[in-house]
């Protein structure tokens, strides 16, 4: 074998093991997210130096951006956060809005929004961030479904964030989970408001979060409240509910019918 190989070969074990060693390093860094059963489920909460997806179906954009948001504040650890939408994105949903960021509880000040022309720059514009430690957390939001992203793409996200420890939080609308790198894959729905009347039901924002991979741990579906105070999520509280009486205190029907017989 000639030197420019071996030169080639040595580099190459070189560069991966430094991207293991780096795995290992950030393997533990894990950020609770406050639901004791979803941190249960993930070890510890959720993995920093990462790549996770969020799917949503159908009209069910608003539940998966801000279940994002929730997990991009409880990640940053007060870095900045860059948000990459593609255009197309904004086209179908909205320009996010800052004072809803806030509301939750992310500070506006520390996300820098970049719009993406096409899914190609948006990719790219992800790899790229999420190789710079400066940052917490790298939102990549595309809209439908891409044959850009597949899983060689998948792999460079996931290869960038373990050399560099920033998380990074894909964001699919009208997409289809397919194969890729991701450490959990989660399918978001907005969750049914307590019983109440209006005005009393107004509070925190509540998600039907359902867990469809977890490469370290079981999957699962849970209701998931977001203390916007607090800026973590919690099991929703219980509100009790009438119910029907148990049936040693309801009438012995055999009575009602031989009152009819007689």
């Amino acid at each position: 074998m000639s030197g420019a190989r071996l030169s080639a070969l040595a580099t190459l074990r070189g560069q991966i093991e430094r991207i293991e060693t780096t795995e290992v390093v950030h393997q533990q860094d894990r950020v609770a997210l406050g639901h004791s059963e979803v941190d249960g489920a993930l070890q510890g909460g959720l993995a920093r130096a990462a790549i996770h997806e969020v799917f949503c179906e159908g009209r069910q954009g608003v539940a998966a951006t801000g279940f994002v948001t929730g997990l991009a504040g409880r990640v940053t650890a007060r870095k900045p956060l860059l948000w990459v939408r593609q255009d197309f994105s904004e086209i179908e949903t909205g320009a996010l809005s800052m004072s809803g960021l806030a509301e939750i509880g992310l500070d506006p000040r520390r996300v820098v929004m970049v719009r993406a022309a096409d899914v190609e720059s948006a990719l790219r514009t992800a790899a790229d961030a999420l190789a710079c430690d400066a940052l917490g957390a790298v939102v990549l939001e595309l809209w439908g479904e891409t044959r850009q992203f597949d899983l060689v793409a998948s792999r460079k996200l996931t290869l960038a964030a373990q050399s560099s420890g920033v998380t990074g939080l894909l964001l699919r609308m009208a997409a289809q989970p397919l194969p890729s790198t991701a450490e959990t894959r989660w399918m978001l729905r907005a969750a049914h408001s307590p019983p109440g009347s209006a005005w009393s039901i107004w509070g925190a924002p509540r998600f039907d979060a359902e867990l469809l991979r977890n490469r370290h741990g079981p999957c699962g579906r849970w209701i998931m409240e977001w203390k916007c105070d607090e800026c973590q999520f919690s099991e929703p509280p219980a509100y009790p509910q009438s119910v029907a009486a148990a049936p040693a205190h309801r009438p012995d029907p055999a009575f009602f019918q031989q009152r009819r017989a007689g």
